[in-house]
């Protein structure tokens, strides 16, 4: 028999090992020591507790390789046996180590039927949100194993919004326990072995760019490599609101470096628009935008037709979007009784043998134009729009209660077939309606002689 020698962890490495929660949630940047963490509490679960079961995760097969697989063989030499064929390692008193990959959701496949007392997501953000709670419906078992999920990640990649609404924003659905869920920040100062070794590591990471330093070195959340809209601010942006002498909630309130604003009733001088993105399996996506005298818009209400799970549709007939279309613009206070400007994809105007979409739109008196379908030339006005200007106020303001917007827009990343788009197998949805929208350069409205004044200004331009 092999002897085990496991080093001494740093006191987040500690941390990690012995948290109790279901949900623990491990890392934030680059260098803490995340799969050195991930098989030291494999290996301790493994001898622990004979006959468990344990599963680790990463994206690729060759991250398992390289990551776990190689080392873990080397360091139970003697120990466990490998099989190459089951990819599984098993030790003495009957516990196991599994390890499987996901690149996409045909790998789920392997999952059906399975169970296991203890599931690692090595760099979990690298996989989609639907992918890692398909996984982690893996974790049961009738026995008196502890039953816990590790979640390793780093800013960035298409998990990157569902990590951080549990374990940063605290945000919770119904059914999610918030007292489940623990994230223990490690930083690559945190990692001593690490810094003793190369201390010029951390040179290097402060000699990244900007939204590498301020992902990897810093594990800033709000921001990730590869962002499409990385110029979209939720919250005021702290660096602007310092160098202007702002508060960040003052900052808000007067919506000053920052898109995302608390709602209020558009006046009702503004004019009004509607933009559509169809879908059935996939979200369709509605939102009503208000635009004021200096023709800056507002996102003041949405309609996403998403299930629970992101990016699943709730399959409503052309019928139920449209009538529930009309009903919302009959009864909202808003939008009651206003002329609204409609805009669309344009594929909704084709027939394929029968009724087209935009034909039955029409039948609920919910009318449309035919939206610019450039996709470049779109993105490029949704950028113009998001720029601040030197007093920190954008040309569009979303209001906070359009959740699916402030959700989604910050989880696309670039295609990395055609490095001007975005990468159309995202959430991208509300994405597409807005580029309809801005594509169709709403015009300033007139002002009106004698008009009266604003009773909320939410620019604070007042005074």
């Amino acid at each position: 028999m092999g002897v085990l020698y496991i080093d001494r962890p740093n006191e987040k490495q500690e941390q990690m090992l012995l948290a109790r929660t279901k949900h623990v949630g491990f890392g934030g940047a680059r260098g803490g020591g995340k799969s050195w963490a991930v098989r030291t509490k494999a290996k301790l679960l493994a001898l622990r507790y004979p006959g468990i079961r344990i599963l680790i995760v990463r994206r690729t097969y060759p991250e398992l390789i390289n990551n776990h697989i190689r080392i873990l063989r080397t360091e139970l030499a003697g120990i466990a046996i490998y099989n190459d064929k089951d990819k599984l390692l098993r030790f003495p008193n009957g516990s196991t180590v599994q390890f499987t990959y996901c690149d996409n959701d045909g790998d789920l496949d392997r999952m059906q039927g399975v169970e296991f007392d203890c599931i690692f997501l090595d760099e979990a953000t690298q996989l989609s949100e639907y992918q890692m709670k398909t996984i982690t419906a893996c974790l049961r078992g009738v026995n008196e194993f502890p039953k816990r999920i590790y979640y390793t990640c780093n800013p960035g990649g298409q998990g990157h919004g569902y990590i951080k609404r549990i374990f940063i924003d605290r945000q919770y659905e119904p059914g999610e326990n918030p007292a489940d869920y623990t994230f223990i920040q490690s930083l690559v100062t945190d990692n001593k072995a690490l810094m003793a070794a190369q201390p010029d590591y951390v040179r290097q990471l402060e000699a990244l760019p900007e939204k590498l330093r301020r992902a990897w070195l810093e594990g800033d959340w709000d921001i990730f490599e590869g962002q499409f809209f990385e110029d979209f601010r939720a919250t005021p942006d702290a660096v602007r609101c310092a160098e202007s002498g702002l508060d960040p909630s003052e900052a808000k309130r007067r919506g000053l470096w920052t898109h995302v604003i608390p709602a209020f009733d558009p006046p009702r001088e503004w004019k009004l628009y509607r933009s559509f993105d169809w879908g059935y399996a996939k979200p369709f996506s509605c939102a009503w935008w208000a635009v004021d005298f200096d023709g800056r818009l507002y996102r003041i209400l949405e309609l996403y037709g998403c299930t629970k799970t992101p990016n699943e549709g709730v399959k409503w007939t052309t019928e139920q979007v449209f009538s529930e279309i009309r009903r919302i613009e009959t009864e909202h206070p808003w939008l009651r009784g206003r002329r609204i400007e409609g805009v669309a994809d344009p594929a909704i105007w084709e027939e394929n043998g029968g009724e087209s979409i935009a034909e039955t739109a029409e039948k609920y008196r919910v009318y449309f134009t035919p939206g610019d379908h450039a996709r470049v030339p779109g993105w490029m006005q949704c950028h113009y729009r998001l720029a601040f200007d030197e007093g920190g106020v954008p040309m569009m303001y979303v209001f906070d209660t359009c959740k699916a917007f402030v959700r989604t827009v910050p989880l696309m990343v670039y295609d990395p077939r055609r490095p001007e788009d975005l990468d159309t197998t995202l959430e991208d949805h509300v994405c597409d309606e807005w580029r309809y929208l801005c594509m169709a350069r709403p015009l300033q409205p007139a002002r009106k002689t004698g008009r009266q004044e604003i009773a909320i200004d939410p620019l604070g331009r007042g005074g």
